[in-house]
């Protein structure tokens, strides 16, 4: 994803808000090759953490690394590390985030679905 100027703050550098909306942009992309927007759960931000390690400065492109770190009954659990396409291998942020299954009508947590733990088990496993 590039970098755009208004990603920047007083100190020319990525607002640390900024690195939420890449990892926001990278789970959008992973649910969506799941299949998971024609499915009639919604995944629910439950937790989100980022550990800042160097400052990304523009112009820059970075990339989202995901990593399936735990698959709950009714949550998944993702690790992060954010790098700038130039350097790879070189962690400029790192992080986890949960994504909790939900019933859209009860807004209640609903386990995963043989069909879902299928659509998850090959991208995941990818």
């Amino acid at each position: 994803m590039p970098v755009r100027w208004g990603d920047l703050d007083a100190l020319n550098h990525v607002n640390n808000t900024v690195y939420f909306r890449f990892v926001e942009e990278a789970r959008v992309q992973m649910l969506e090759s799941m299949g998971a927007f024609g499915s009639r759960k919604v995944g629910v931000l439950a937790q989100t953490s980022c550990d800042f390690l160097k400052p990304v400065l523009y112009p820059a492109s970075v990339q989202v690394i995901l990593t399936l770190a735990r698959l709950g009954r009714s949550s998944l659990q993702m690790d992060f590390v954010i790098e700038r396409e130039d350097e790879p291998g070189v962690p400029y942020a790192k992080g986890s985030y949960v994504v909790v299954g939900c019933d859209p009508e009860t807004g209640r947590g609903s386990p995963w679905t043989s069909e879902e733990l299928a659509m998850m088990s090959k991208v995941l496993a990818a």
